[in-house]
Protein backbone atom coordinates (compact mmCIF):
# COMPACT_ATOMS: atom_id res chain seq x y z
CA UNK A 1 0.00 0.00 0.00
CA UNK A 2 1.51 3.32 -0.58
CA UNK A 3 2.32 5.77 2.33
CA UNK A 4 0.30 8.90 2.60
CA UNK A 5 2.59 12.04 3.42
CA UNK A 6 1.41 15.62 3.80
CA UNK A 7 5.06 16.95 2.21
CA UNK A 8 7.75 14.69 0.46
CA UNK A 9 11.53 16.39 -0.36
CA UNK A 10 13.51 15.11 -2.32
CA UNK A 11 17.26 15.58 -1.50
CA UNK A 12 19.19 15.50 1.32
CA UNK A 13 21.52 18.56 0.86
CA UNK A 14 21.24 22.07 2.73
CA UNK A 15 18.65 22.77 1.37
CA UNK A 16 16.48 19.49 1.63
CA UNK A 17 17.70 19.07 5.41
CA UNK A 18 16.39 23.20 6.09
CA UNK A 19 13.23 22.09 4.74
CA UNK A 20 12.93 19.13 6.87
CA UNK A 21 13.56 20.94 9.75
CA UNK A 22 10.53 23.50 9.17
CA UNK A 23 8.37 20.84 7.41
CA UNK A 24 8.96 18.42 10.52
CA UNK A 25 8.72 21.42 13.42
CA UNK A 26 5.23 22.42 11.75
CA UNK A 27 4.22 19.12 12.67
CA UNK A 28 3.33 18.01 8.84
CA UNK A 29 3.85 14.54 7.91
CA UNK A 30 6.87 14.81 6.28
CA UNK A 31 9.67 12.19 4.84
CA UNK A 32 12.93 13.03 3.09
CA UNK A 33 14.37 10.57 0.47
CA UNK A 34 18.09 10.87 -0.37
CA UNK A 35 19.67 7.91 -2.92
CA UNK A 36 22.93 7.60 -0.55
CA UNK A 37 23.84 9.21 2.56
CA UNK A 38 22.77 12.71 3.24
CA UNK A 39 24.50 15.93 3.08
CA UNK A 40 24.97 16.40 -0.63
CA UNK A 41 28.11 18.14 -1.86
CA UNK A 42 29.15 20.48 1.32
CA UNK A 43 29.34 16.84 3.15
CA UNK A 44 32.53 16.51 0.78
CA UNK A 45 33.40 20.25 1.33
CA UNK A 46 36.65 20.27 3.49
CA UNK A 47 36.16 23.77 5.03
CA UNK A 48 33.49 25.84 5.35
CA UNK A 49 34.63 29.63 5.73
CA UNK A 50 31.59 31.71 4.74
CA UNK A 51 28.46 30.33 6.65
CA UNK A 52 27.15 32.48 9.05
CA UNK A 53 27.64 31.78 12.96
CA UNK A 54 31.39 29.54 12.52
CA UNK A 55 33.75 32.25 12.74
CA UNK A 56 36.69 29.99 11.99
CA UNK A 57 34.72 27.90 9.89
CA UNK A 58 33.48 24.20 9.96
CA UNK A 59 33.79 21.37 8.26
CA UNK A 60 31.05 20.78 5.81
CA UNK A 61 30.15 17.52 7.20
CA UNK A 62 30.03 18.50 10.46
CA UNK A 63 28.14 20.89 9.21
CA UNK A 64 25.45 18.53 7.54
CA UNK A 65 25.42 16.39 10.48
CA UNK A 66 24.29 18.79 12.79
CA UNK A 67 21.59 19.98 10.41
CA UNK A 68 20.18 16.22 10.33
CA UNK A 69 20.53 16.02 14.08
CA UNK A 70 18.11 19.11 13.99
CA UNK A 71 16.01 17.82 11.26
CA UNK A 72 15.45 14.67 12.94
CA UNK A 73 15.14 16.19 16.83
CA UNK A 74 11.60 17.28 15.18
CA UNK A 75 10.52 13.71 13.94
CA UNK A 76 11.69 14.30 10.27
CA UNK A 77 11.96 10.99 8.93
CA UNK A 78 14.54 10.35 6.46
CA UNK A 79 15.08 7.35 3.56
CA UNK A 80 18.58 7.12 2.96
CA UNK A 81 19.63 5.01 0.05
CA UNK A 82 16.25 5.37 -1.45
CA UNK A 83 15.73 7.16 -4.68
CA UNK A 84 12.75 8.55 -6.06
CA UNK A 85 12.80 6.97 -9.59
CA UNK A 86 9.84 8.53 -11.04
CA UNK A 87 6.98 11.20 -9.92
CA UNK A 88 3.52 10.64 -11.30
CA UNK A 89 0.56 13.33 -10.89
CA UNK A 90 -2.67 11.45 -9.08
CA UNK A 91 -5.41 13.56 -8.07
CA UNK A 92 -3.78 17.04 -6.70
CA UNK A 93 -1.56 14.77 -5.22
CA UNK A 94 1.99 13.08 -6.28
CA UNK A 95 2.75 9.50 -6.50
CA UNK A 96 6.82 8.86 -5.71
CA UNK A 97 7.93 5.64 -7.07
CA UNK A 98 11.39 4.20 -5.15
CA UNK A 99 12.71 1.29 -3.72
CA UNK A 100 11.16 0.73 -0.98
CA UNK A 101 7.73 1.22 -2.06
CA UNK A 102 5.16 4.38 -2.97
CA UNK A 103 4.82 7.24 -1.15
CA UNK A 104 1.46 9.48 -2.64
CA UNK A 105 2.03 13.50 -0.99
CA UNK A 106 0.21 16.59 -1.21
CA UNK A 107 3.11 18.66 -1.92
CA UNK A 108 6.78 18.16 -3.04
CA UNK A 109 10.32 20.06 -2.29
CA UNK A 110 12.76 19.00 -5.08
CA UNK A 111 16.33 19.48 -3.09
CA UNK A 112 18.26 17.30 -5.51
CA UNK A 113 20.89 19.32 -6.22
CA UNK A 114 23.92 19.30 -8.69
CA UNK A 115 26.62 16.37 -9.73
CA UNK A 116 30.08 17.21 -11.29
CA UNK A 117 30.34 17.10 -15.04
CA UNK A 118 32.90 15.49 -17.20
CA UNK A 119 35.29 16.16 -19.72
CA UNK A 120 34.80 13.00 -21.50
CA UNK A 121 37.96 12.78 -22.59
CA UNK A 122 40.16 9.39 -23.44
CA UNK A 123 40.97 7.93 -20.40
CA UNK A 124 38.69 9.32 -17.81
CA UNK A 125 35.96 7.05 -17.53
CA UNK A 126 38.32 4.29 -17.87
CA UNK A 127 40.62 5.06 -15.09
CA UNK A 128 37.98 6.34 -12.82
CA UNK A 129 38.84 5.09 -9.33
CA UNK A 130 42.37 4.50 -10.35
CA UNK A 131 43.48 8.05 -10.04
CA UNK A 132 40.37 10.31 -11.99
CA UNK A 133 38.88 11.53 -8.82
CA UNK A 134 35.96 14.40 -8.84
CA UNK A 135 36.35 15.18 -4.74
CA UNK A 136 39.95 15.99 -3.43
CA UNK A 137 38.12 15.52 0.17
CA UNK A 138 37.17 11.85 0.05
CA UNK A 139 40.25 10.73 -2.81
CA UNK A 140 43.51 13.23 -1.44
CA UNK A 141 44.90 11.18 1.30
CA UNK A 142 45.71 8.46 -1.43
CA UNK A 143 47.95 10.78 -2.99
CA UNK A 144 50.82 11.17 -0.19
CA UNK A 145 54.10 12.74 -1.69
CA UNK A 146 52.97 12.31 -5.05
CA UNK A 147 52.29 15.35 -8.13
CA UNK A 148 48.01 15.73 -9.11
CA UNK A 149 46.66 17.85 -10.97
CA UNK A 150 43.19 19.92 -10.63
CA UNK A 151 41.57 20.72 -13.58
CA UNK A 152 39.54 23.87 -12.81
CA UNK A 153 39.65 27.68 -11.77
CA UNK A 154 36.51 28.27 -9.81
CA UNK A 155 36.28 28.20 -6.02
CA UNK A 156 35.36 24.51 -5.78
CA UNK A 157 39.05 24.07 -8.02
CA UNK A 158 41.02 25.78 -6.13
CA UNK A 159 39.77 24.63 -2.34
CA UNK A 160 40.52 21.55 -3.38
CA UNK A 161 43.68 22.00 -4.99
CA UNK A 162 44.53 23.47 -1.55
CA UNK A 163 43.33 20.66 0.35
CA UNK A 164 45.16 18.37 -1.51
CA UNK A 165 48.61 20.22 -0.42
CA UNK A 166 48.38 18.70 2.61
CA UNK A 167 48.82 15.49 0.94
CA UNK A 168 50.90 16.11 -2.51
CA UNK A 169 54.23 16.61 -3.53
CA UNK A 170 52.80 18.98 -5.87
CA UNK A 171 49.57 20.14 -7.38
CA UNK A 172 49.20 21.26 -10.89
CA UNK A 173 46.03 23.73 -11.35
CA UNK A 174 45.16 23.14 -15.12
CA UNK A 175 43.22 26.56 -16.35
CA UNK A 176 42.02 27.29 -19.90
CA UNK A 177 42.05 30.79 -19.49
CA UNK A 178 44.62 33.19 -17.79
CA UNK A 179 43.59 34.35 -14.82
CA UNK A 180 41.32 32.11 -11.67
CA UNK A 181 37.66 32.31 -11.57
CA UNK A 182 37.92 31.58 -7.67
CA UNK A 183 37.00 34.20 -4.81
CA UNK A 184 40.32 36.23 -4.21
CA UNK A 185 41.06 35.47 -0.89
CA UNK A 186 41.39 31.42 -2.37
CA UNK A 187 43.58 32.96 -5.25
CA UNK A 188 45.67 34.60 -2.69
CA UNK A 189 46.30 31.44 -0.88
CA UNK A 190 46.60 29.44 -4.01
CA UNK A 191 49.35 31.59 -5.66
CA UNK A 192 51.06 31.97 -2.18
CA UNK A 193 51.38 28.07 -2.08
CA UNK A 194 54.72 26.91 -2.54
CA UNK A 195 53.32 23.30 -3.35
CA UNK A 196 50.75 24.83 -6.24
CA UNK A 197 51.46 25.59 -9.92
CA UNK A 198 49.20 27.19 -12.45
CA UNK A 199 49.54 25.81 -15.56
CA UNK A 200 47.68 28.56 -17.93
CA UNK A 201 45.52 28.53 -21.15
CA UNK A 202 45.60 24.54 -20.88
CA UNK A 203 42.77 22.23 -21.58
CA UNK A 204 43.02 18.71 -20.83
CA UNK A 205 42.78 16.33 -24.22
CA UNK A 206 43.09 12.61 -22.64
CA UNK A 207 44.58 11.08 -19.13
CA UNK A 208 47.05 8.49 -19.65
CA UNK A 209 48.05 5.08 -18.17
CA UNK A 210 47.19 1.94 -18.16
CA UNK A 211 45.72 0.30 -15.05
CA UNK A 212 46.11 3.81 -13.40
CA UNK A 213 47.09 7.59 -14.44
CA UNK A 214 50.49 8.32 -15.29
CA UNK A 215 49.83 11.39 -16.82
CA UNK A 216 47.63 13.75 -18.33
CA UNK A 217 47.93 15.57 -22.28
CA UNK A 218 47.34 18.86 -22.10
CA UNK A 219 46.69 21.16 -24.85
CA UNK A 220 48.13 24.48 -25.04
CA UNK A 221 45.44 26.68 -26.44
CA UNK A 222 48.45 29.36 -27.78
CA UNK A 223 50.53 26.84 -29.43
CA UNK A 224 48.15 24.68 -30.11
CA UNK A 225 50.80 21.65 -29.00
CA UNK A 226 50.50 18.74 -27.54
CA UNK A 227 52.73 18.30 -23.95
CA UNK A 228 52.18 15.66 -21.39
CA UNK A 229 52.85 15.99 -17.64
CA UNK A 230 53.46 13.29 -15.72
CA UNK A 231 51.12 13.17 -12.59
CA UNK A 232 49.31 10.27 -10.61
CA UNK A 233 46.19 11.59 -9.69
CA UNK A 234 43.47 14.05 -11.38
CA UNK A 235 40.91 15.77 -10.18
CA UNK A 236 37.96 17.61 -11.90
CA UNK A 237 36.13 20.31 -11.05
CA UNK A 238 34.72 21.37 -14.62
CA UNK A 239 31.43 22.63 -13.93
CA UNK A 240 27.54 20.81 -12.60
CA UNK A 241 24.99 19.04 -13.97
CA UNK A 242 21.83 19.67 -12.01
CA UNK A 243 19.99 16.51 -10.74
CA UNK A 244 16.56 17.02 -12.43
CA UNK A 245 16.45 14.37 -14.76
CA UNK A 246 13.90 12.12 -12.52
CA UNK A 247 11.60 15.71 -13.14
CA UNK A 248 11.44 16.83 -16.53
CA UNK A 249 8.45 15.50 -17.50
CA UNK A 250 6.59 17.23 -14.56
CA UNK A 251 8.30 19.97 -14.34
CA UNK A 252 9.31 22.87 -16.95
CA UNK A 253 13.14 23.01 -17.07
CA UNK A 254 15.62 25.68 -18.68
CA UNK A 255 18.36 24.93 -21.14
CA UNK A 256 20.90 23.67 -18.90
CA UNK A 257 18.53 21.17 -17.09
CA UNK A 258 17.86 23.52 -14.09
CA UNK A 259 14.40 23.87 -12.70
CA UNK A 260 12.35 26.78 -13.33
CA UNK A 261 10.58 28.34 -10.88
CA UNK A 262 8.83 31.34 -9.59
CA UNK A 263 9.40 34.08 -6.64
CA UNK A 264 7.63 31.50 -4.26
CA UNK A 265 9.79 28.71 -5.70
CA UNK A 266 6.70 27.23 -7.15
CA UNK A 267 7.24 25.05 -10.70
CA UNK A 268 5.36 24.99 -13.16
CA UNK A 269 3.68 22.17 -11.39
CA UNK A 270 1.17 23.96 -8.81
CA UNK A 271 2.13 22.19 -5.57
CA UNK A 272 5.61 21.12 -6.61
CA UNK A 273 8.42 23.52 -5.22
CA UNK A 274 12.37 23.56 -5.83
CA UNK A 275 15.09 24.90 -3.87
CA UNK A 276 18.86 24.98 -3.97
CA UNK A 277 21.45 24.30 -6.39
CA UNK A 278 18.74 21.82 -8.77
CA UNK A 279 16.83 25.58 -9.25
CA UNK A 280 17.39 27.70 -11.99
CA UNK A 281 19.16 31.32 -11.02
CA UNK A 282 20.24 29.57 -7.98
CA UNK A 283 23.67 31.34 -6.43
CA UNK A 284 24.98 28.29 -5.38
CA UNK A 285 26.17 28.30 -1.82
CA UNK A 286 24.91 27.09 1.39
CA UNK A 287 23.78 29.61 3.22
CA UNK A 288 21.47 30.31 -0.20
CA UNK A 289 20.37 26.87 -0.22
CA UNK A 290 19.45 26.68 3.14
CA UNK A 291 17.35 30.06 2.90
CA UNK A 292 15.49 28.25 -0.09
CA UNK A 293 14.51 25.23 2.10
CA UNK A 294 13.16 26.97 4.33
CA UNK A 295 10.93 29.11 1.72
CA UNK A 296 10.07 26.15 -0.26
CA UNK A 297 9.04 24.17 2.99
CA UNK A 298 6.72 26.89 4.18
CA UNK A 299 5.05 27.66 1.01
CA UNK A 300 4.52 23.58 0.78
CA UNK A 301 3.11 23.96 3.97
CA UNK A 302 0.66 26.36 2.75
CA UNK A 303 -0.33 24.52 -0.53
CA UNK A 304 -1.42 21.66 2.21
CA UNK A 305 -3.07 23.69 4.04
CA UNK A 306 -4.45 24.72 0.83
CA UNK A 307 -6.15 21.77 0.26
CA UNK A 308 -6.88 20.61 3.40
CA UNK A 309 -8.99 23.71 3.99
CA UNK A 310 -7.02 24.23 7.23
CA UNK A 311 -5.16 27.46 5.78
CA UNK A 312 -4.76 30.11 8.45
CA UNK A 313 -5.47 33.55 6.82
Amino acid sequence: MEEELEIAIIGGGPAGLSAGIYAARARMKVALFEESTTGGMPAFTERIENYPGFPGGIAGRELVERMREQAESFGLKIHTFNPVRNVKLAEERFLLLTDEGDFKAMALVIATGMSPAKLGIPGEEELLGRGVSYCATCDGAFFKEKEVAVVGGGDAAVEEALYLTRFASKVHIIHRRDRLRASRILQERALANPKIEVLWRRVPVEVAGESKVAAVKLRNLDSNEVEELPVEGIFFYVGNIPNSAPFQEIVRLDEQGYIITDARLETSTKGIFAAGDVRSGNIKQVAVAVGEGVTAALQAQRHVERLKGTEYV
